[in-house]
């Protein structure tokens, strides 16, 4: 059995009192000492494994704090290169954004610009507007009085009113209705078919070289003689051989050959103007040619409206046919009748003006 150790301090039993020797000492001294070693060997044994353990452990935090000193180093050299990027990327960056500024900065004065001056085109866009119609219609008035060009001056009218229409402001309706009685005025004219009459002058002034002059006249073709076979009166065929009605045809033809001939041997004509009989060729093709530009001069009359010219000149055309040309020709009557239907077209149009439109556009541009 196992005894308790020996304590001086507690009470010994009676067999062990002072002054009495145990037997059991010794082997409790020497038992006492091996437990004493043991527990020095298990602490100091104890005490090696931790001390191996904190040295492992020392080590391994050492070879960390290396790798992770090493890799904070390439992280730091990293870190380095990035910072330099991005210093590099933010210089560029500012850069840039002094750009932007600066153009920032000149688009702002660029929009001021801008809206001051749609400011003042909104303001003057009307003024402007009206200056330009009241060109337009002092224009449309011009060529009308002078040309009568009653076409040009309706569309500068409905040009003006669809641009006054396209503002829709009430103060333009003055205008418009100014512009609407003028148009009204220029719709009732009566119609002059100018384009008809200028047709009518090329094509005369085409034929002028084929019409025949007095002084080129050639004798007329003789006409040729009808065969007749046919007998008496009473419609009964004259017995007669073939012989005798061949040489009675050849008889007439020649008779009537020669009687041709005869008869243009001599002619006796009236003509009042001798000297349209002596002209030469030269004389002739300028004759033909001061035709032709009075007709030209007529065409140029017509277009500008002046009647006085357009007839004046007619009449000196109509005096030169009748002075130089044949007028017994069927190419000179044609030409002649043709003539006489120019002559029988009425120019006499009184051409309103467009007063009315350009007073009212006058009217409102002088208002405050």
């Amino acid at each position: 059995m196992n005894e308790p150790p020996y304590n001086p301090d507690l009470p010994q039993p009676p067999h062990l009192a002072a002054g009495t020797a145990d037997p059991m000492a010794p082997y409790l001294r020497n038992r006492n000492g091996r437990i004493g070693y043991v527990l020095l060997a298990v602490l100091a044994l104890l005490l090696a494994l931790q001390w191996w353990s904190n040295r492992s452990e020392l080590r391994q935090l050492r070879r960390e704090m290396a790798q992770r000193l090493q890799t904070g180093d390439t992280m730091a050299t990293e870190s380095r290169a990035i910072a330099r990027t991005v210093q590099d990327d933010v210089k560029e960056l500012q850069a840039k954004v002094s750009v932007l500024e600066n153009k920032q900065v000149e688009g702002q004065s660029q929009q001021l610009a801008l809206e001051q001056l749609y400011q003042e085109l909104s303001r003057n866009s009307d003024d402007w507007a009206l200056a330009e119609i009241e060109q337009v219609l002092s224009t449309a008035s011009q060529q009308l009085q002078l040309a009568g060009n009653v076409q040009g001056a309706l569309i500068a009218l409905q040009n003006a009113d669809t641009r006054l229409s396209r503002s829709d402001k009430p103060q333009f309706i003055t205008i418009r209705r100014a512009l609407a009685r003028d148009m009204e005025k220029l719709k009732a004219l009566p119609s002059v078919d100018v384009t008809g009459i200028a047709l009518r002058l090329d094509s005369l002034i085409s034929q002028v070289d084929r019409l025949p002059l007095l002084s080129d006249e050639k004798p007329a073709l003789p006409a040729t003689p009808a065969k007749n076979h046919a007998a008496a009166a009473d419609g009964k065929p004259a017995p007669a051989p073939a012989w005798i009605g061949a040489l009675s045809d050849k008889w007439q033809s020649f008779s009537s050959e020669m009687w041709t001939e005869i008869r243009q041997l001599l002619r006796v004509r009236t003509v009042d103007t001798p000297d349209a009989l002596m002209l030469s060729p030269s004389q002739a093709y300028y004759v033909r040619e001061n035709l032709k530009l009075r007709l030209l001069s007529a065409r140029l009359a017509l277009l500008s409206r002046n009647e006085n010219a357009f007839r004046s000149d007619l009449m000196a055309a109509q005096d030169t046919i009748n002075r130089y040309f044949d007028t017994r020709a069927r190419q000179t009557q044609s030409a002649q009748t043709l003539l006489k239907q120019v002559q029988a077209s009425d120019l006499t149009i009184e051409m309103p003006t467009l007063n009315e439109s350009i007073g009212a556009v006058r009217n409102y541009k002088s208002k405050p």
